[in-house]
């Protein structure tokens, strides 16, 4: 995918009327600093378009990045950030669900979990969320530059069973540092959004 062009279009807060957009959206879910603004970044062929942060919980707003005039990359806010209020988990909860109920133009959900670690409760709920909102999540596998070669496959298994998906299942391992996956992601979103 040849990368033209890129702009933060829309960011909504919790109250924020979510935009009635009139092409395809894929949007991107993940706990925080499991990596979601580094893979949105790769994909959008820029260094630090999306806000990158050492401190999670960064991402407090559904951002709409408008791709060549043909597409939306849809940043999420990150679950499972302990450092916030209950309260204000309830809120994100609510736009997030809102959004995957409302968006006409979703046509899929990008769920990120970090390849070294079996996926939290926080990540099967999530996966829970989305399917029972009639989607079926891609999932990625991030920072797979922190692994050997030699442990990729155990611990794709780990990610699979963990989720408790089946085989068929999309899971792309992808690194941020090295673009490993890219190519791959890329090819399903031109897929998923070809008319």
């Amino acid at each position: 995918m040849i990368i033209k062009t890129v702009n933060l279009e829309t960011v909504c807060g919790v109250t924020s009327r979510l935009p009635e957009n009139e092409k395809p959206e894929i949007a991107f879910a993940g706990k925080s600093n499991v990596g979601k603004s580094s893979l949105i970044n790769a994909l959008m062929n820029r260094k630090s378009y999306a806000r990158t942060s050492a401190q999670p919980g960064k991402t407090q707003t559904i951002n709409f990045y408008n791709i060549n005039d043909a597409l939306y990359y849809v940043d999420l806010p990150g679950y499972g950030y302990a450092k916030i209020s209950q309260k204000e988990k309830e809120k994100w909860g609510r736009m997030v669900e809102n959004y995957l109920k409302s968006s006409t133009q979703l046509r899929c959900v990008f769920l990120l979990v970090d390849i070294r670690h079996e996926p939290s409760a926080n990540d099967r709920q999530m996966y829970e969320w989305i399917t029972e909102n009639g989607y079926q999540p891609v999932i990625i596998a991030t920072k797979l530059d922190k692994i050997k070669r030699s442990q990729i496959e155990k611990q794709l298994k780990l990610v699979r069973e963990g989720l408790g998906i089946s085989r068929e299942a999309t899971v792309v391992p992808f690194s941020a540092e090295t673009k490993q996956g890219r190519e791959e992601i890329w090819s399903l979103i031109e897929e998923l959004t070809a008319d």
